[in-house]
């Protein structure tokens, strides 16, 4: 009997001449198009060793990473929490997800791994900024050229950072070249684009890397399939002081005026009462789907779209949160201070007002550069944002973050928080949340500190 033959096709396994009773012991089923086994490009591991502890003679021609004779540049001794995060995921056979806070380390924590396990690897990030980042790090860390995939660039090399969007474009025909594949902000992952992309690549081991693996939508059980299960997890209290900034959180409320409080329940009542008339339930996933289509229906329901931005917008930017945010500003002028938003427009207003450089997704990848050395250096003390700061961007000199509206996520909060806990000299980090008093901002608010962060 000629030994099966395993090859990567299109982010799956293909599998020819293999006997029946093995490939069902393997996972595989048979494909009557292709006249062959199939599997998912994800299940090569389990595949491999199947086939191996059973004995079953077979070719690999699946796997297209090499072992590398990786050197680091310059040895540094991990901090504890470093070492025990990467001994941790070594017992879990090198598949599993590291929690720790924003300015913990955790990019150190993924250079041992790609150290330890020596094989090509992969480094999967939700932005460009993330990927150039990502890209500096590792070239400085190893003596191996780096490759890029993503944002115009398209270089393949043994050690290669992409980002998601191009990792679910191109693993069809990438997802063979990697042993490790290392997911940055991994909370992303499940998300169904980027999950057919992990279930894409064969790489045997993983290492998700993430300080809020929490979901919305509850699909973090997803990390055991994609990358493997939380291995480790310490959080910010546990590092604060030592590892981290200390910190310390102030939540300060603002009143609206009397004739804003009477603009805020007329349109409260009229936006309330449309769901409560259409039984729309917006806590339901499909809520705001529901309200946008029925609200375009009638005149009455497009007064009650109107009702709801206007309520909206007195709860997230009432003009007592700009003159607060203006003697904040004063209090704290030299200090490094990055003020968060819920949206562009408020950022807009504010650094108009305020004359405040402002950072959005509409800022140029340059620009936003020129903006965060400002601050870092000194020249500039302050940044207003929306959303693209939440995540990934290095500014460990900032110190100081207010926020002036937010939605409900518990992550975004603890990663707004994170932007300024990295430790520097004997920094102290302070985080303001303005909350409008007396609207449902309130309640938002004490949605997004159900974090041991705030506690």
């Amino acid at each position: 009997m000629s030994a099966a033959r395993i090859e990567f096709h299109g982010g799956t396994l293909r599998a020819h001449d293999l006997p029946e009773e093995a490939a069902a012991l393997a996972g595989f089923v048979f494909d009557e198009r292709q006249g062959c086994h199939r599997a998912r490009g994800i299940d090569y591991r389990t595949v491999v060793t199947a086939l191996t502890r059973a004995s079953v003679p077979f070719t690999d021609e699946a796997r297209g990473y090499r072992e590398l004779d990786l050197a680091m540049r310059t040895r540094r001794e991990p901090y504890p929490h470093q070492a025990e995060a990467l001994a941790a995921w070594r017992k879990a056979s090198s598949r599993g997800v590291v929690v720790l806070p924003t300015g913990a380390g955790k990019t150190f924590v993924a250079a041992l791994a790609i150290a330890e396990r020596k094989r090509s690897a992969l480094v999967v990030v939700p932005t460009l900024d993330l990927m150039a980042q990502w890209h500096d790090n590792l070239a400085a860390t190893f003596e191996q050229p780096i490759g890029l995939v993503g944002g115009g660039s398209h270089e393949v090399a043994d050690l290669t950072v992409t980002t998601y969007d191009s990792a679910h474009l191109h693993m069809d025909r990438l997802g063979n070249r990697f042993g490790l594949v290392i997911f940055d902000e991994c909370h992303h992952l499940p998300s169904d684009a980027y999950a057919t992309a992990a279930r894409m690549c064969l790489a045997p081991f993983r290492l998700g890397l993430t300080a809020t693996p929490e979901r919305n939508d509850g699909r973090e059980g997803l990390y055991d399939e994609l990358v493997g299960p939380i291995c480790y997890r310490r959080d910010i209290t546990e590092l604060s002081g030592i590892y981290l900034a200390p910190y310390e959180t102030v939540r300060l409320e603002v009143p609206l005026s009397e004739a804003e409080r009477a603009e805020y329940t007329a349109a409260r009542a009229e936006y309330t009462g449309f769901l409560r008339s259409t039984g729309i339930d917006m806590s339901r996933p499909d809520g705001w789907g529901q309200f946008l289509l029925r609200s375009s229906l009638s005149d009455v329901g497009r007064r009650a779209f109107l009702a709801y931005r206007a309520q909206r917008r007195l709860a997230l930017a009432a003009p007592g949160k700009i003159d607060l945010l203006e003697r904040l500003l004063r209090v704290h002028k030299k200090d490094r201070v990055l003020v968060f938003t819920e949206d562009n427009a408020t950022v807009y207003e504010i650094a108009k007002k305020l004359l405040l450089p402002a950072i959005t997704h509409q800022t140029r990848v340059k620009e936003r550069s020129r903006i965060l050395a400002g601050l870092a250096s000194g020249e500039l003390f302050a940044v207003v944002t929306s959303k693209v700061l939440n995540e990934g961007v290095d500014v460990p000199s900032a110190n100081v973050a207010i926020v002036l509206s937010g939605n409900g996520s518990v992550r975004e909060h603890v990663q707004r928080l994170g932007r300024i806990l990295r430790k520097q000299d004997d920094k102290s980090a302070l985080l303001y949340e303005l909350v409008s008093s007396g609207t449902s901002e309130q309640r938002t608010s004490d949605r997004r500190r159900e974090h041991v962060a705030y506690k």
